[in-house]
C-alpha cells in the first residue's frame, strides 16, 4: 500500500516564502484530490486544483462546522474543544452563517473601507515619521507591520488601543499550532472576557463602531452575550494578525527579489499597478497557509473521487495560488500579473470579510515605504529570519531593517 503524503510538509529553508516543496510535488491536473495524512493520523482529502476549489469552496454538502465528526482540525486544541466552540461566523453554514455575515458587511464595505484611505495613509507616514526618528537597526514587524493594522481594527471595532499588546499576544496564541488545549482555552477565555467588558461599555457609552453595532444587537435580543464576546474576538484577531503578517513578509520578500523591488518603487505613484502588485504578493505568500477546512455532510464527487459523508476536506490555499494552470509559472513573483483571482483570502460564502480593508492597508503601505526609505534593507541575513511555521498564520516574528 502506497504510504499517504503528509500535510502540512515543512518549507524549504533555501525558499521559504514558497509553499512547502511537499505540498507542490501533489499538483496534479489528473488528481486534484487525493488523501493525505494530518498530524492526528486521520485521512482527509487534499484538494490542490485553483478550480476545483472553487467548485467545493461553494458547495452546500461540505461544511465549515468544526463540530461536525470527521472536520480536520489543524491542532490538538481546537479539535478537544470543537464540540463546545459558539456557533459564529466562521463555523456556521447556510443562512446561519448569513446571518451572522449580514452583521458585519455593512462595517467592511469596499467603499468604507476606501474612505478610510486618508486614514490609513496619514498613520503610515506618522509610523514611518516614527520608525526614521528612531535608532538603527529597527523591527518594522513591531514599528509598523502590527501598528498600522492594529490602529485600524481599533478604530473600526471601538478597542482602546492601548490594550495592543494585550490582544497581540493573544492573536498569537489563537493561531499557535502547539498550544496544549487547556493554554489555548485559557488564552480564549481571556480574551473573550475582555471584549464582552468592552462590548457591556458600548451599552452605556455607544459610538460609532462595530463593537457598538454588537452591544445594540445584544440589548435587542438579537444576538446574546456569548455570541457577540466570539464573533468581536473572531474580527480582532483576523483584523490585525493576517495583514500584520503580510506586510513582514512581502517587505522581506521585496528586499530579496530586488527587480520586482524596483519596479514597485518606480510605479509607487500608481494605483492601478500597487492594486495588481498587492494581489501578486497576496497570491505569491498565501498568509493562512493551512486552510480552508470542510467536512461533508453527504456523499459528493470531487475531482473523480467520492468524497464520503463524514469525510474531511482541505482545500490548501497555497496550493491553489500555485497552480500552473492557474498561474503560469507561479515560482515567479511577477508583481504585474493579473493575480487578483487568487485564495488568499478563500472563496465562496466564506471569504474573509475584512479583505477590502487588508488591501488597502497593503496598498498604501507598499506605495509609501519603499518610496520614502528608498535604502531600506535587512539589518541580519535572511538566514537569521524567523519563519511563522509554528503558527497557522504565516509571517516571519521580527524583521531587523536599516537604511
Amino acid at each position: 500500500m502506497t504510504e499517504l503524503p503528509e500535510f502540512p510538509t515543512p518549507r524549504d529553508g533555501k525558499c521559504p516564502f514558497a509553499p512547502p516543496p511537499g505540498l507542490l510535488a501533489l499538483h496534479d491536473p489528473e488528481r486534484p484530490v487525493q488523501r493525505v495524512r494530518t498530524w492526528d493520523g486521520t485521512t482527509p482529502w487534499l484538494i490542490t486544483s485553483h478550480a476545483t476549489q472553487r467548485q467545493v469552496m461553494t458547495d452546500p454538502r461540505l461544511s465549515a462546522d468544526i463540530g461536525t465528526p470527521g472536520y480536520p482540525h489543524t491542532t490538538a486544541a481546537m479539535k478537544e474543544h470543537a464540540a463546545h466552540i459558539q456557533p459564529s461566523i466562521n463555523n456556521t453554514d447556510g443562512d446561519e452563517h448569513a446571518r451572522w455575515r449580514r452583521m458585519l458587511t455593512s462595517s467592511f464595505t469596499r467603499n468604507r473601507m476606501a474612505k478610510l484611505r486618508p486614514a490609513i495613509q496619514s498613520i503610515t507616514d506618522e509610523l514611518i515619521d516614527k520608525l526614521l526618528a528612531g535608532p538603527k537597526p529597527a523591527d518594522l514587524n513591531e514599528a509598523l507591520s502590527l501598528a498600522l493594522p492594529s490602529l485600524m481594527i481599533c478604530e473600526l471595532l471601538g478597542v482602546p488601543y492601548e490594550d495592543h499588546g494585550f490582544f497581540q499576544e493573544h492573536a498569537g496564541a489563537t493561531n499557535a499550532r502547539y498550544l496544549t488545549a487547556e493554554q489555548s482555552a485559557a488564552s480564549t477565555a481571556e480574551l473573550r472576557a475582555y471584549i464582552a467588558v468592552l462590548i457591556e461599555k458600548k451599552m452605556r457609552e455607544p459610538g460609532e463602531d462595530v463593537l457598538t453595532d454588537l452591544a445594540t444587537r445584544v440589548q435587542s435580543g438579537e444576538i446574546t452575550m456569548a455570541e457577540a464576546a466570539p464573533l468581536g474576538h473572531i474580527l480582532l484577531v483576523a483584523g490585525h494578525d493576517t495583514s500584520a503578517n503580510m506586510i513582514t513578509l512581502s517587505t522581506a520578500l521585496l528586499l530579496r527579489d530586488t527587480d520586482q523591488l524596483a519596479l514597485l518603487r518606480e510605479h509607487s505613484d500608481d494605483p492601478k499597478v500597487v492594486a495588481g502588485a498587492v494581489e501578486e504578493l497576496l497570491r505569491y505568500l498565501t498568509i493562512p497557509h493551512l486552510l480552508a477546512r470542510r467536512v461533508a455532510v453527504e456523499d459528493i464527487e470531487i475531482g473523480g473521487e467520492t468524497v464520503r459523508a463524514g469525510e474531511g476536506v482541505i482545500a490548501s490555499l497555497p496550493a491553489a495560488n500555485w497552480d500552473p494552470d492557474a498561474f503560469p509559472e507561479p515560482e515567479r513573483l511577477d508583481l504585474t500579473r493579473p493575480a487578483a483571482h487568487h485564495h488568499a483570502f478563500g472563496w465562496g460564502p466564506h471569504q474573509c470579510v475584512g479583505q477590502q480593508l487588508a488591501r488597502v492597508e497593503l496598498q498604501v503601505v507598499f506605495s509609501t515605504l519603499f518610496r520614502r526609505i528608498p535604502t531600506l534593507q535587512l539589518a541580519v541575513g535572511f538566514d537569521e529570519l524567523k519563519f511563522k511555521e509554528d503558527s497557522q498564520a504565516y509571517g516571519i516574528y521580527e524583521l531587523p531593517v536599516t537604511w
